[in-house]
């Protein structure tokens, strides 16, 4: 806990315009714990975290207090505390792209086939998802972060004897209309000892989760069972006025946790830390594999393992990545000040659009809107205040290749955009991908530009 909360300040400072406080309000439920062990685990919360400018932990009187309103009345006593909420995908595609500008290559869309130890050197197999035609890497070492298929990629694909093993665990989320005023999240106990957070999304909506299910199939894409479904309405009905069922879902989202296997009998207990294992048994050709771990966690995760890797690589630097923004972090004066003069430098994007874009963007937010001095000038809209501009901007420097990439993976708004201006969306794309494939083509015709 202590490290996830010295991490939380740090992403704080690398990122101020992903990363943002939030007050989380605990509504108390007797019969779930009492009321002294709630404050008191608030309490060493307060201290582990230190300072980083966050509001300390505190109780509140739920029947007089604002935060109270969207609860039901039975419901008088609470607490609070601080934490911080992050767009995950952004926060995922940002690193990719840090670690392209420093020299790393990023292949979209490819497939790990397996690898030996050949020569001093492993040697990976790879493929094209597209044209399905194989080929070869050679490294130094090889870092298995593969996420559920980490069983996979060790056992059947890189032959190793290692037994160890993750819990797959699937976590599902739902997203319904705005359910209360007001910028707080909420957080509900339920009688299964599980943690259910209630978090303003995207400014009309709530999400709602998560789940903890035992995942006892093969990984890969899973969905939102009906039943998760409505346990996550039956907790939100617990505490809250307004009810929701799953006629209110607008969207719901799902995935696996592969969290390491400490042989806890329930998935809500498996340990959320991260474990590193070091295959050294090649002395020439070190593999570590990555079990476990959290979001709030990454960057540490990943200096410990250069760490386990560094008698390999005698030349790594130390440690830097604490003090260093990610991409579009470098927020001259604070977010609040940047956002303002983002407003008057482009006061055509209106104050949602500017909002949306700096908290995206950041300083990158130049390189999206280039020269553009009036809304013509981004080209055309796809709804939501979703430009070519913009788009241009997602595929030539995030990698963006489908609607559901831009619509999902680096932007919430599938949840505003119609049906036919998602296929329109997805039509374009797929016409640009032509002609930029066509450019790239030795003596191509190269047929007319999108202005």
């Amino acid at each position: 806990m202590r490290e996830a909360l010295r991490e939380r300040g740090r992403l704080l400072a690398i990122a101020p315009h992903l990363v943002r406080s939030a007050r989380f309000v605990l509504p108390h439920v007797r019969a779930v714990r009492p009321a002294w062990l709630v404050r008191a685990g608030l309490l060493l919360y307060d201290v582990l975290a230190g300072r980083q400018g966050l509001e300390r932990s505190g109780q509140i009187k739920l029947q007089t207090s604002p935060l109270g309103l969207p609860l039901r009345p039975q419901l008088t006593r609470g607490f609070i505390y601080s934490d911080c909420i992050v767009d995950d995908s952004r926060l995922t595609i940002l690193n990719a792209r840090d670690a392209a500008e420093r020299g790393a290559d990023i292949r979209i869309g490819h497939r790990f086939l397996g690898a030996q130890r050949e020569q001093s050197l492993w040697r990976a197999q790879i493929t094209h998802m597209a044209d399905r035609q194989p080929y070869c890497v050679s490294a130094r070492a090889l870092v298995n972060a593969t996420g559920p298929w980490v069983a996979d990629a060790l056992w059947s694909r890189v032959g190793s004897a290692d037994r160890t093993t993750t819990q797959l665990v699937k976590g599902s989320h739902i997203v319904v209309p705005r359910l209360y005023e007001g910028a707080q999240c909420y957080v509900l106990q339920n009688a299964d000892r599980r943690i259910v957070f209630v978090i303003p999304y995207q400014d009309d909506f709530t999400l709602i989760g998560t789940t903890d299910v035992a995942w006892s199939g093969p990984p890969g894409p899973v969905e939102a069972s009906p039943e998760e479904i409505e346990y996550l309405c039956a907790t939100v009905n617990d505490y809250f006025q307004r009810p929701v069922s799953a006629a209110h879902v607008q969207w719901t989202y799902s995935g696996l946790r592969p969290l390491y296997d400490n042989d806890a009998a329930d998935a809500a207990a498996l340990s959320r830390d991260y474990v590193l294992h070091l295959d050294a048994s090649n002395e020439a050709m070190p593999l570590l594999t990555v079990l476990g771990g959290k979001i709030t966690t990454y960057r540490r995760l990943a200096e410990h393992a250069l760490m386990k890797l560094q008698p390999w690589f005698p030349g790594l630097r130390a440690p830097w990545t604490a003090s260093r923004a990610l991409p579009g972090g470098d927020l001259p004066g604070g977010f609040a000040s940047f956002l303002a003069d983002v407003q008057r430098r482009w006061p055509f994007l209106g104050p949602e659009r500017a909002l949306r874009m700096v908290r995206a963007y950041g300083t990158r937010i130049e390189a999206v809107i280039g020269e553009a001095h009036c809304p013509s000038d981004l080209g055309e809209e796809f709804g939501a205040g979703l430009t070519r501009s913009e788009v241009d901007y997602l595929v030539r420097e995030e990698w963006a290749r489908t609607a559901d990439d831009v619509l999902w993976r680096y932007s919430k708004l599938g949840l505003r955009i119609s049906c036919a201006a998602a296929a329109r969306l997805e039509t374009y794309l797929r016409e640009s991908a032509v002609q930029e494939r066509d450019a790239s083509q030795p003596n191509a015709r190269r047929g007319p530009r999108h202005e």
